[in-house]
């Protein structure tokens, strides 16, 4: 790739077009968030490829000053996989929703994900419906009431890490779309993974679900109601830094426990594995207010991307079969020559 010939800043990846999300959308702070990570990392803008579906966060590629499609409803994953096959220098960047992503788009979702191709997979995560006003979402709670749902939602919602581990994704994170300090250092960590790196985003629908994440992702929530994941440190959250998740004695489950109580000290705590899936499926799981929820790199595991594997093989067939012809393979078994 062409690296820039001076440093670039947040503002060298933004567009001429206006944004237009409503105001207040969470969607403003990631896009935000984006461009400041990608300054960071250095990549020239044109080596850069944004791609969506439908959705509120499908507007995404319009904002950047990159390559960019604006795709079909849930086939963004089947558009990018094309495109960094063909092209695998590109610095491919998937923008999907809750919706588009895990309702009409999963199948293409899981397939990426489980082949593992080397791109960064954000996935906006509001919990509704938000361009087509409201209706639940496949991430919805149980008794949601919207449009769709006037009695409230009876579906079990779907978890979207719980669904990337599912898939046998080989990086799986989440980030909170107004936690500046903190979401471009899980980008940057997606970016620098050789595979599909899957990161869940929550973002605030002020029109149509404000507030839904409050209980801990605001700032006077988030102490008490976050935990913040760092490889190898132990599980402490809370304003006084005095709780922590242990290993339930006796069972595989989680407990959150008060440091000092009946003699628990922080050795007792468990220390973040990112290399464990299991580990990954309990935290992914943890909810509030019964548990902090998780954010941070949940789950890091090192594999061969899918188009290095495809472009090995592709070589390994020219070494033993020699340079191809077309015109020969189509002129080759069974054939037939029509006459007059």
């Amino acid at each position: 790739m062409n690296a820039p010939a001076v440093p670039l800043k947040a503002k060298d990846f933004a567009s001429d077009q206006e944004v237009r999300w409503c105001p207040g959308c969470g969607d403003y702070a990631i896009l935000k968030g984006v461009q400041k990570t990608l300054a960071d990392i250095g990549t020239a803008p044109e080596n850069v490829v944004f791609i969506s579906g439908i959705g509120c966060s499908s507007r995404f590629p319009y904002y950047m000053s990159t390559y960019g499609f604006h795709t079909i409803h849930g086939r963004a994953p089947a558009f990018a996989t094309g495109v960094k096959l063909a092209n695998p220098e590109l610095d491919v960047w998937l923008v999907t929703g809750d919706g588009d992503g895990l309702s009409i788009g999963g199948n293409h979702l899981l397939h990426a994900l489980r082949r593992n191709v080397n791109m960064q997979i954000m996935l906006f995560n509001n919990e509704i419906y938000g361009l087509t006003k409201g209706q639940y979402s496949p991430t919805s709670k149980q008794g949601t009431r919207s449009p769709s749902t006037p009695m409230g939602s009876l579906d079990r919602p779907l978890s979207p890490v719980l669904f990337a581990l599912g898939a046998n994704a080989s990086f799986v994170a989440r980030a909170v779309d107004t936690q500046q300090k903190h979401m471009p250092g899980v980008l940057k960590r997606a970016h620098t993974h050789q595979g599909a790196s899957f990161v869940e985003i929550y973002t605030n629908c002020i029109v149509y679900n404000d507030g839904v994440f409050s209980s801990f992702a605001e700032k006077g929530t988030a102490a008490e109601g976050e935990l913040l994941l760092e490889h190898g440190d132990p599980m402490i959250f809370g304003k006084e830094r005095d709780k922590g998740i242990r290993m339930k004695p006796g069972a595989l489950e989680l407990e959150v426990v008060q440091l000092g109580v009946d003699g628990i000290t922080e050795d007792d705590l468990l220390r973040h594995d990112e290399t464990s899936r299991v580990l990954a499926g309990l935290l992914g799981a943890m909810q509030n207010p019964d548990f902090p929820v998780a954010v941070g790199v949940l789950y890091c595991e090192a594999a061969e991307a899918y188009e290095t594997a495809v472009y090995q093989q592709v070589d390994a067939a020219r070494a033993a079969n020699g340079k191809a012809d077309i015109n020969a393979l189509l002129r080759s078994g069974s054939t037939w020559t029509v006459g007059d």
